[in-house]
């Protein structure tokens, strides 16, 4: 395929959700160009492999920026970069990319030909990051109408889904939770009395087997709240995407804002989001699928706290749990499901 007819994502940083959420552009991005290809981290490549509008995903392993322009030199016309740092602005610069749309207001920002303002660093804090990141392909002239992230679950992820259901003999009905979120792998202690509460009201109204997912790196939290609850954990035990076939299955998804709250929602799950902390912009991260709600923060959190430097997360510990069972009704009532 010519140079002409072909794009280059550039999303290396961030999570998982971050480059899905990227993922978007190409959508964008394909209503001028033949195909777009992706470059993101490692641990991101399994996600994007999994999303339609993509071709081709390449990994940033941290080799010289050199080498890696190298690589896409001659290859495309244009290239948008999500997640921008100084290595990132240089790859498509070195790569000889005619067309390079990148944040604007930064020393490495002369590097792109098209420099966006970001919306969120001039105070705006309710326009959803989707929207943000379309900034950057409406510079190139490319838009998408009624933008969601999208993740086709493959007949390898259904069959790794199956073996593990059937490995913790879950036969049934079931929901799923996830009650972490990026940080808590680096607390030393993370809250699981709110989520001990919310499941065993979930087990209560709804009569379903309750899944409590997480990454290996989530075992100290999820293995006291599976104990506590009787719930099945499989934390560690997926790769992305037989997580997301079984969440395709599951009757419903509570998760703390995190990549597997969009993965989830792209699937088409019902999904809710959990946005505990005051300061979490619930509007800017919301999951986005046809099946999504919010739970909104209600606690009292302490002047001038954020997710990374909050000390207790109290208002995990003390989670609203009424607040996120109407969020479900609500959602399970307009989606049309079945009553559980």
């Amino acid at each position: 395929m010519p140079a002409e007819s072909r794009a280059l994502l550039v999303c290396a940083g961030g999570g998982i959700g971050d480059s899905l959420l990227a993922s978007i552009c190409a959508h964008a991005l394909l209503n001028k160009y033949d195909a777009v290809d992706a470059l993101t981290l490692p641990g991101h490549r399994e996600t994007l492999e999994h999303v339609p509008e993509i071709a081709d995903v390449f990994v940033d392993g941290g080799q010289p920026v050199k080498e890696i322009a190298e690589r896409f030199r001659g290859r495309y016309a244009a290239s948008i970069v999500t997640w921008a740092t100084q290595r990132t602005a240089e790859i498509p610069f070195r790569a000889r990319i005619r067309i390079r749309a990148g944040q604007s207001r930064r020393l490495y920002s002369r590097l792109f030909t098209h420099q966006v303002d970001v919306r969120s660093e001039t105070g705006d804090v309710t326009t959803h990051w989707s929207q943000i990141l379309l900034d950057y392909a409406r510079a190139l002239g490319c838009d998408a109408a009624n933008p969601r992230p999208h993740f086709e679950v493959t007949q390898r992820d259904r069959d790794d889904a199956v073996r593990i259901l059937s490995a913790h003999a879950v036969t049934g009905r079931f929901a799923v939770v996830h009650p972490t979120c990026s940080v808590s792998p680096n607390r030393p202690q993370w809250p699981v009395e709110g989520w001990i509460a919310l499941v065993r009201e979930l087990q209560a109204r709804y009569g379903v087997t309750m899944l409590v997912s997480g990454t290996s790196a989530d075992a100290a939290v999820v293995a006291p709240l599976a104990a506590a609850t009787s719930a099945i954990s499989f934390a560690g035990e997926t790769s992305i995407g037989a997580f997301a076939a079984i969440a395709q299955r599951a009757e419903f998804f509570l998760v703390m804002h995190s990549g597997p709250m969009h993965v989830a929602a792209a699937v088409g799950t019902p999904t809710v989001g959990i946005f505990p902390l005051q300061a979490d912009f619930p509007d800017r991260w919301a999951p986005l699928g046809m099946r999504v709600a919010t739970s909104r923060a209600s606690f009292a959190c302490r002047p001038g706290e954020r997710m990374e430097t909050c000390p207790d997360y109290l208002c995990v510990a003390n989670l609203a749990v009424p607040r996120v069972l109407a969020s479900l009704a609500g959602l399970l009532a307009r989606s049309g499901e079945r009553a559980l």
